[in-house]
């Protein structure tokens, strides 16, 4: 990435940061437990700066989304971080370079290099530089909220009931199940049925299409 060009940063402690555990002993994942603390620590300062009166949930909200791991494989992903990776053979095999959970992991394990290496100045300047493109432009916090919540809060600014949840059907194995839930609110007539791999996200896959109902008259 080329924010580690500028030659402050070890070309061993980089070359640690991009071994996947797979390899070895020598790998990238006490590096990525600092790198992430590194990384929550300055997007926190600043959204703090870019949101002065936003609300501590909403800041919580836009933390979460900035350093999320789908975010930090984007960024991978967009410095082509994942031909840079070392991996053991079975990792190789299976294409872990295109894995976006390893490639996630190893942006952390370079911001913790940087900072190992350089500082936490250098750091935060590693982070803000890979971090611009998406600093510029936020997403608006409310946008943030999951599909329940917002459906929740439109309800109650309108004075309507609040929805109600329940568990219609579950299906297959333990460790593989599919739960259906519906979502209903009474005082709308409206009903919508979803199902996922937890109870909670068959609950907001349906709170998500009655909120289209409720939005889209």
């Amino acid at each position: 990435m080329s924010a580690l060009d500028d030659g402050l940063v070890q070309s061993d402690i980089v070359t640690q940061a991009l071994t996947h555990r797979s390899l070895g002993n020598k790998n990238n994942e006490v590096l990525e437990f600092l790198g992430d603390s590194v990384l929550s620590l300055v997007i926190t300062e600043e959204l703090i700066k870019l949101f002065p009166n936003a609300r501590e949930g909403e800041l919580s909200r836009l933390r979460a989304w900035y350093v999320r791991g789908s975010t930090l494989a984007d960024i991978a992903e967009e410095s082509h971080l994942g031909e840079q990776l070392k991996l053991g053979e079975g990792e190789l095999k299976s294409g872990g370079f295109r894995r976006r959970s390893i490639m996630a992991d190893a942006v952390e394990a370079l911001i913790g290099a940087v900072y190992q290496s350089s500082g936490f100045t250098a750091a935060r300047e590693y982070v803000l530089a890979i971090y611009a493109s998406r600093l510029s432009s936020p997403p608006d916090p409310q946008t943030l909220k999951d599909p329940k919540t917002r459906l929740q809060e439109w309800l109650q600014s309108r004075s309507h009931v609040i929805p109600e949840y329940e568990l219609v059907n579950t299906k297959g194995k333990a460790h593989q199940q599919e739960f259906s839930v519906t979502c209903t609110i009474r005082t709308m007539n409206i009903v919508t049925t979803a199902s996922g791999n937890s109870r909670r996200k068959a609950e907001q896959l349906a709170a998500e299409k009655a909120l289209e109902q409720v939005l889209n008259g």
